[in-house]
């Protein structure tokens, strides 16, 4: 019992490992870049050099973890439109990706069966506090820089409000439905792209070239839906910075603020990203001819023995 449960925890631990290394990356360039921008008053960066910044940010996460966490998920897809194979069912192996990086994109992975739910507490574990370690470095770095601008005083508004290096707040003009709205939408966008930029039955860039599209994709919802509250559009990027601002001394006000913003990107962006991922499923994989489908889209195809090694490894 003990080798078994050995075997079966430790590529989990690896796994998430892998996961919290990746957000650390992806969170400590973020808010350096966030930091840097606010604390020189603007001196030091723009809005164009954050978005940029968080879309290498991505791509280094994904360079870094993408091809260690992640699984092979056994499924059995429906395919009327082949001549009775199987009586019209065949077994692919599907492997997911790892680096999500975001609680929304393992959710939304799991709900369309490309990843275990078993698997889903400590990949999203792992991320949050990949996000919450980060923003302690980040503190650490700039905490010279936080007491020159705000005098030592951390306030989550007004002219001298530093809270919002770490998490995201709205614009005071947007209303909670316009700013849920606002991640819903941007959360589907990024996870939708996510699944064409990964789909091999579709026009997939090499596997190498990958991280960079989408690094892109969060570069380019920066740039166009960044205004009303800063495009968390990752609920770990968010809840893990705001969860070490309240202890480190923004208090309490970083969940109450704006009408108790906190919740709405750990709400809007996982639903937001289920909707992005089955939109595209409905709209492009389930109409992928017959041909396509003998290498499953977010894997190159894998040979028959790999299959039944793969197979045997996990029923085992």
């Amino acid at each position: 019992m003990a080798k078994i449960l050995r075997g079966r925890l430790q590529p989990l631990m690896r796994e998430a490992l892998a996961e919290f290394m990746a957000t650390f990356i992806l969170v400590s360039f973020g808010l350096g870049s966030v930091a840097q921008f606010t604390l020189s008053r603007s001196q030091l960066g723009t809005f164009f050099s954050v978005n940029f910044s968080w879309g290498v940010a991505v791509t280094m996460g994904c360079y870094w973890a993408g091809g260690i966490s992640g699984e092979y998920v056994f499924t059995k897809i429906r395919r009327s439109n082949v001549l009775k194979v199987e009586r019209g069912w065949r077994e692919f192996i599907m492997r997911t990706k790892g680096a999500h990086m975001n609680p929304a994109v393992t959710l939304a992975l799991a709900v369309v069966r490309r990843l275990k739910w078993t698997k889903v507490p400590a990949y999203c574990l792992a991320q949050l506090l990949g996000a919450f370690f980060a923003s302690t470095v980040v503190y650490g770095i700039y905490r010279d820089a936080l007491d020159a601008f705000d005098g030592g005083i951390r306030q989550v508004t007004g002219p001298n409000a530093t809270a919002g290096v770490f998490a995201t707040y709205p614009k005071p003009f947007v209303t909670t439905a316009n700013g849920f709205a606002d991640q819903f939408f941007g959360t589907a966008l990024l996870v939708s792209c996510i699944f064409a930029i990964l789909d091999r039955n579709n026009n997939a860039p090499d596997q190498g070239v990958a991280p960079v599209m989408i690094g892109l994709v969060v570069f380019l919802i920066g740039t166009t839906f960044g205004l009303n509250c800063g495009y968390p559009i990752n609920p770990a990027r968010d809840l893990g910075p705001r969860i070490f601002t309240a202890m480190a001394g923004w208090g309490s006000e970083v969940f109450t603020a704006y009408n108790n913003w906190a919740w709405v990107p750990v709400v809007a962006c996982p639903l937001g990203g289920v909707l992005g991922a089955i939109v595209y499923i409905i709209t492009i994989e389930f109409h992928q001819s017959a041909s396509a489908d003998t290498e499953h889209p977010y894997e190159p195809i894998c040979t028959a023995a790999a299959m039944t090694e793969q197979k045997e490894s996990l029923l085992s």
